[in-house]
């Protein structure tokens, strides 16, 4: 599959966002289903887009197979990003374009912009316990786990802790 990775255009923020809200809801990623307060920010492309770029893959015929949003320091997308450091967030790929490669893209895509950062040195990332599929991919583009940084985004909540990976450039 011919693939080809960009920065996303308003006209794609709706599809974006949908494509994203589908994945992580399909794939029982969110723990309060449909009514999880964070499925609103998958779907937010615009805001993100705002103060972080976000990436898209499309094929030959610009069909958006699925997309990401890089992090290029601390700020308001920032989870994990510290002074030196990228990251890497909301890495989704539309079910029809899964096992092609589009994850693959879009994280070396992510890491070449880290790369011309000027001061980093490390690109970090979240993912959740059952993402096994990701971890796979981080894991063989270089990624190490980073357990000391794993963290709960909901606090109140014990059973729902992010781990976090880290790719030292």
């Amino acid at each position: 599959m011919d693939i080809a990775v960009r920065p996303v255009t308003p006209a794609e923020h709706e599809t974006l966002g949908d494509i994203t809200a589908r994945a992580y809801l399909d794939d029982g990623l969110l723990d309060f289903g449909g009514s999880d307060p964070y499925l609103h920010e998958l779907r937010d492309v615009a805001k993100r887009a705002a103060t972080a770029e976000v990436l898209v893959a499309v094929d030959g015929e610009r069909l958006l197979l699925g997309g990401v949003t890089f992090v290029p320091g601390s700020g308001p997308m920032a989870d994990l990003a510290r002074a030196g450091e990228t990251e890497i967030r909301m890495l989704a790929v539309a079910r029809q374009a899964r096992g092609r490669g589009v994850g693959e893209a879009l994280v070396r895509a992510c890491v070449a912009r880290a790369r011309a950062v000027e001061g980093c040195t490390t690109v970090v990332l979240s993912t959740q316990r059952s993402m096994s599929a990701a971890h796979r991919l981080y894991e063989r583009l270089g990624f190490v786990r980073t357990p000391e940084r794993d963290w709960r985004p909901l606090p109140e909540l014990d059973d729902i802790t992010l781990l976090t990976y880290q790719l030292t450039l």
